[in-house]
């Protein structure tokens, strides 16, 4: 072609298309592609950059195929074990079904013993006891200084009160010339002509709570109170209760009056003849009567009461008893005081004592005569006692003896027998009497029949030093010793009864960890799988619990053994062997097979949990890389998770379910197995979002990846569009351009035609 001779233009124009057609080539190409970047020529550095991240790309890509094959396999275990967990769910409702059933054996293993009178309320029994005694307060004597211990002759009633009046007159004025003569009024030989108008009928005086009345009359004769209950003597009428009527006449005395108020006050006693109508005065055992010396009325009170004498009180006062005047009342009053041979503090008359429901009464006076005392009473020194316990004590003589004696009599530590009004006291066999020690302290019995308990009215309880150390105490209380019979302080032992906690029982009150009923019996042998009953015979048997209803107590496999200091007193029959109930028994059986086919279920449905050949309940592994290195995986180590793998055995009737012992153990099992389950369970969940996680991670990078790629290579459609535009353009206007610059030149071939 160097032959061929081009214009300068031509070649330029040529040129130009050229490039426009090079242009236009490699944008239609971009077009068609769709890349900017068609290969290294390109662009090297994004070409080959792009191949390398679609090379990546498409390794992990190939990796999606085995993360979501391995997201199956863990989605076929899990699915296992919900299937497992449900068959385990099966197998436990098996096992409380025979719990529910009635106890394998119709009886179980026991030993018994009778605890004679014992109850479901109190095991302890008829229980027997000793004696004890309790020491009273320390009791002083009235000797002078105050620390002179009282003995058992100290007197309980104290030194008689005087209460001597003024010196009276008589008529002629002689102050000192009164006696028990002295006339209440006349001309001579009478008192005071002022006496005259100080008595009069239906006055009255009360001396002690008894009635003295006046009486304007002539004394009756004693023939008319023949048969009757009261005598004459002088110008006194009385009963033989201390009440007297004074007949105020001319003859009337001072005498009869005094006569009146010592009859009344006690220090005087009236005998009454009734079949002469007759009284006869005498002063009373141990006893002062008053007196009248030296013109002065002396009225003595008792030793058991104080003397307190009302009256109107012009009437005291003519007797020279009171400085008070008028018609009103007037009172005056002896008061007792201590001595040597009293306590020092004066029991006040008609308190008592309570001992254990027995009343213990205190009176002034002496005791009556045997002929004197109630039906079915008797007299024993200075009381009287009914039989039953209760009694009188009568202060007149009566001495700290005689106390001890009614509260033993009370308390049964001393009996009386009483006939024709005499009571004959023994002490109970096997008792010791009360008595009062060296120190002054009343050593009280409390006797076998019931704990102590005093209370009393009056100062009975603080005379006696029976209120405590401050004095103020409301009762005196003490407890007998427990003597032998029974099972009170008697221990029982078990040693540990399958595993249990060995028991070491007290028997007592129920205090202070005693135990005292069935029900806290139950309570502490519930720990070593016993149980206690008692029937109405007081025979009490304890036996295994259901739980253990196939052990035998004391025997070497199961433990149990029995001891203790209540053996020793009471015989515990041999321990029985538990008797198989052959219906229960059969039922149990049936179970038994039940519980093993779920089993057999529990091992195939463990072989059939795979995917793709990978099974993570049979021990299978499966391994899952993440990444084109290899670097990035997971290893998940499969588990054997048939019956044996969960710790399960197959059941043999007879042995298994054959009590609730047994039972307990398989439902241990079963939730062992359960709980393995959920763990495992907990585990692949935790597994399986982890790969579900690297999945959706390896889809999002894929993308990322292809991404990246597209932006170094793909070209943009528009522009490439508008070039194509621009070259189509400019290719037409080359052509033209090109045919211009050859237009001379076909000038030259017109001229050449």
């Amino acid at each position: 072609m160097s032959g061929i001779v081009l214009s300068s233009s031509v070649r330029q124009n040529l040129l130009s298309l050229q490039s426009t057609a090079d242009l236009l080539a490699t944008t239609q190409n971009r077009l068609s592609t769709g890349k900017s970047v068609n290969s290294a020529l390109d662009n090297p550095t994004n070409f080959f950059t792009a191949q390398s991240l679609d090379n990546r790309a498409s390794d992990i890509n190939n990796l999606l195929d085995g993360i979501a094959n391995g997201v199956q396999v863990l989605q076929a275990a899990n699915t296992g074990i919900t299937s497992l967990q449900k068959l385990i769910d099966s197998a436990k409702s098996i096992a409380n079904q025979a719990l529910q059933t009635t106890v394998g054996y119709s009886s179980k293993s026991n030993v018994s013993t009778t605890i004679a009178g014992a109850t479901a309320s109190d095991l302890r029994g008829t229980t027997t006891y000793a004696s004890s005694t309790a020491s009273s307060n320390v009791l002083y004597s009235g000797a002078a200084g105050g620390t002179t211990a009282a003995a058992s002759t100290t007197k309980l009633g104290g030194v008689s009160g005087v209460l001597t009046g003024a010196v009276t007159q008589d008529n002629a004025g002689t102050p000192a010339n009164i006696s028990g003569t002295t006339l209440i009024y006349g001309a001579s030989g009478a008192l005071t002509t002022q006496a005259t108008t100080k008595f009069a009928d239906g006055d009255t005086f009360s001396v002690n709570g008894k009635t003295v009345t006046v009486k304007a009359a002539t004394a009756p004769t004693a023939a008319s109170l023949i048969g009757g209950t009261t005598g004459v003597l002088g110008n006194v009428v009385t009963d033989t209760s201390g009440n007297s009527t004074v007949y105020l006449n001319a003859t009337t005395t001072v005498g009869d009056f005094v006569n009146a108020f010592d009859l009344a006050s006690g220090t005087q006693t009236a005998t009454i003849t009734s079949t002469a109508g007759t009284a006869a005065f005498a002063q009373t055992a141990g006893q002062t009567a008053s007196s009248i010396t030296g013109g002065q009325i002396s009225l003595q009170s008792t030793t058991g009461a104080d003397l307190v004498l009302t009256g109107k009180a012009d009437a005291l006062k003519a007797l020279g008893l009171t400085a008070s005047v008028g018609s009103g009342t007037a009172t005056v009053q002896a008061n007792r005081t201590t001595g040597t041979g009293t306590l020092s503090s004066l029991l006040q008359t008609n308190s008592t004592l309570n001992v254990n429901g027995h009343v213990i009464s205190f009176k002034d006076g002496n005791a009556p005569a045997a002929a004197n005392v109630p039906a079915g009473s008797g007299v024993a020194g200075n009381l009287v006692t009914d039989g039953s316990g209760n009694s009188t004590v009568y202060l007149g003589g009566a001495t700290a003896a005689d106390l001890l004696k009614a509260i033993d009599l009370a308390t049964g530590v001393q009996s009386a027998s009483n006939a024709s009004g005499t009571a004959t006291v023994t002490t109970t066999t096997g008792q010791i009497a009360s008595s009062i020690n060296s120190s002054g302290q009343l050593k009280i019995s409390t006797g076998v029949n019931a704990d102590l308990a005093i209370t009393g009215t009056g100062n009975a309880l603080s005379a006696f030093g029976l209120a405590g150390n401050t004095g103020t105490a409301s009762a005196f209380t003490a407890a007998r010793s427990a003597g032998t019979g029974g099972i009170n302080g008697k221990s029982l032992t078990f040693s540990s009864f399958n595993g249990g906690t060995a028991v070491n029982v007290t028997f007592g009150d129920g205090t202070n960890g005693t135990v005292k009923t069935l029900d806290q019996l139950n309570t502490q042998l519930q720990a070593n799988n016993l149980s206690a009953t008692i029937d109405a015979n007081g025979l009490l048997t304890i036996s295994s619990t259901n739980d253990y209803a196939s052990s035998t107590l004391g025997s070497a496999a199961a433990g149990g053994a029995i001891g203790g200091t209540l053996t020793s007193s009471l015989t515990f029959s041999t321990a029985s062997s538990p008797v198989a109930d052959n219906v229960a028994q059969t039922t149990r059986a049936n179970l038994v097979s039940q519980y093993n086919n779920i089993l057999n279920q529990i091992d195939t449905t463990s072989q059939d949990s795979s995917f793709n050949g990978v099974n993570l309940l049979n021990g299978d592994q499966l391994k899952l890389v993440f990444d084109e290195t290899g670097k990035s995986n997971l290893n998940i180590t499969g588990v054997t998770y048939n019956s044996k793998g969960l710790g399960l055995a197959s059941l043999t009737s007879g042995v298994d379910f054959i009590d609730n012992s047994a039972t307990n153990k398989v439902l241990s099992n079963l939730n062992a197995a359960s709980s393995t389950l959920r763990s495992e369970a907990s585990s692949l969940g935790s597994n399986l979002s982890v790969v579900q996680v690297r999945q959706d991670f390896n889809k999002s990078l894929i993308n990322v990846l292809q991404t990246g790629s597209s932006n170094l290579t793909l070209a943009d459609t528009n522009t490439e569009a508008a070039n194509s535009q621009a070259l189509s353009t400019r290719q037409s206007i080359a052509v033209s351009a090109l045919s211009l610059a050859n237009q001379s030149q076909q000038s030259v071939l017109q001229l050449l035609r």
